[in-house]
C-alpha cells in the first residue's frame, strides 16, 4: 500500500526542485489531522470535486447565453479543459500535478449564472463590486459546507491559485502560474471552436498571422501553446509563453472580444437586457424578503448582512435555477399554464 508519506517522499525524488511539495505546504486555516493515504493537495482536489459548487458548473453558461445544441462548452467543460491542459504542462515540467489540478478545478467555482454577462450585472448592483475569482475563493472558504465542516478548509497554495488565476497578482506557486496561463489558452481556443460551430465566425475570419504561428486547428494550437509554454518556462522561476506566442495569443484574444464575446449573435441587446432584468429582479426580491433566503445564505446574512448573502445566493445559482426562480416569483401562475 502506498501511503501519504510515500507520496510526499516520491515528490522529492521525481519533481523539480522548483515544484511545490505537499509536505512543505503552508497548511490550512484550521489545522486537521493529515490523511493516511492522500497528500494535502490530493485531498483539496477531492474536496473540490465533491462540492456542490463544482456540480453546479455543468449548468452555468460559458459564452453562449442560449446555445442551440449539445456541444457548446459550459463552465464545467471549460474547467475540465483548463485542468487537462494545466496538468499536461505541470507533468512535463515536473511540477506538482495534484496542486495544479486542484487549483484548475476550483478556479471558476464563484462564477455567476449567464457567464460574464451575469458577472457584469452583479458587479453593477452589488455595492462592493463583484469579481468571480474573489467569489471562487469565498465559495471554498465560506459558502460550501458539509455536515461536519463550514468551508472546504483548503491549503494556502490552492486558495492563492484560485484567487489569483486572473488579475494583476502573480500566484505564489509555479503551479498557480501554470493554471493562470492555461485558463487563457483554454478559453480562447475552445471559444473559437464554439464560435465557428455556431456560425458567428468562420475559420477564414481568424487573423492569418496569429493562426500561422499558433496552428490551423484547435488541437494544433493547444499542442503548440503547451510546447512553447513548457520550453520557455523550463528551469525558470516564472511560467510564461515566448514573446511571439504570448503576442499571438493576446491578439487572438482581442479578436475574440471584438468579434465573438461582444458580437450581436452571441450577446444580443435583447438577451443582455433579459439577463440584467432577471438578476436585478432576483437581487431586489431577496433584499426585500429576507425570510426567504435559504440555508447557508441565511447564516451569512446574520453574520455579514443581507447584501452579502443575496450576492452569494445569486452568484451560486445556475442559469436554469435563476430562470426558474424568476418564473416562480414574477410570472403569474395562470400564465405559466398557457
Amino acid at each position: 500500500m502506498i501511503t501519504r508519506e510515500d507520496f510526499e517522499k516520491r515528490e522529492y525524488e521525481i519533481l523539480s526542485p522548483l515544484a511545490a511539495k505537499s509536505a512543505e505546504s503552508k497548511g490550512r486555516v484550521r489545522e486537521e489531522e493529515p490523511c493516511q493515504l492522500r497528500t494535502v493537495y490530493q485531498r483539496d482536489r477531492d474536496r473540490i470535486v465533491h462540492s456542490k459548487a463544482f456540480r453546479r458548473l455543468i449548468h452555468k453558461t460559458q459564452v453562449f447565453l442560449s446555445p442551440e445544441g449539445d456541444h457548446y462548452r459550459t463552465r464545467l467543460t471549460h474547467t475540465l479543459e483548463v485542468s487537462q491542459i494545466a496538468r499536461t504542462v505541470a507533468r512535463v515540467l515536473a511540477y506538482n500535478e495534484d496542486l495544479t489540478e486542484a487549483i484548475a478545478l476550483g478556479h471558476d467555482l464563484g462564477h455567476t449564472p449567464f457567464g460574464h454577462v451575469g458577472e457584469a450585472v452583479l458587479n453593477k448592483i452589488y455595492p462592493r463590486g463583484f469579481c468571480h475569482n474573489e467569489q471562487s475563493l469565498r465559495t471554498v472558504d465560506v459558502i460550501e459546507e458539509t455536515p461536519t465542516r463550514r468551508g472546504l478548509n483548503l491549503t494556502y497554495e490552492v486558495r492563492d491559485g484560485i484567487l489569483n488565476h486572473r488579475g494583476p497578482v502573480t500566484p505564489v506557486t509555479l503551479e498557480g502560474q501554470i493554471v493562470k496561463i492555461c485558463d487563457r489558452i483554454a478559453y480562447v481556443n475552445h471559444d473559437i471552436d464554439d464560435a465557428i460551430r455556431s456560425g458567428v465566425i468562420s475559420f477564414d475570419d481568424l487573423p492569418k498571422r496569429e493562426i500561422s504561428i499558433l496552428g490551423d486547428t484547435h488541437s494544433e494550437r493547444i499542442n503548440n501553446l503547451i510546447v512553447d509554454l513548457c520550453s520557455n518556462s523550463e528551469g525558470k522561476n516564472t511560467i510564461s509563453l515566448s514573446p511571439e506566442f504570448a503576442e499571438s495569443l493576446g491578439s487572438l484574444r482581442s479578436f475574440m472580444f471584438e468579434n465573438v464575446y461582444c458580437a450581436a449573435d452571441v450577446r444580443s441587446v435583447a438577451d443582455v437586457d433579459k439577463v440584467d432584468r432577471i438578476i436585478r429582479a432576483l437581487y431586489q426580491y431577496y433584499m426585500e424578503h429576507e425570510d426567504e433566503i435559504p440555508g447557508i445564505y441565511k447564516t451569512i446574512m446574520e453574520e455579514e448582512g443581507t447584501e452579502v448573502a443575496v450576492k452569494d445566493l445569486i452568484s451560486g445559482m445556475t442559469d436554469r435555477y435563476a430562470l426558474n426562480m424568476y418564473d416562480k416569483l414574477f410570472v403569474p401562475q395562470e400564465w405559466r399554464q398557457l
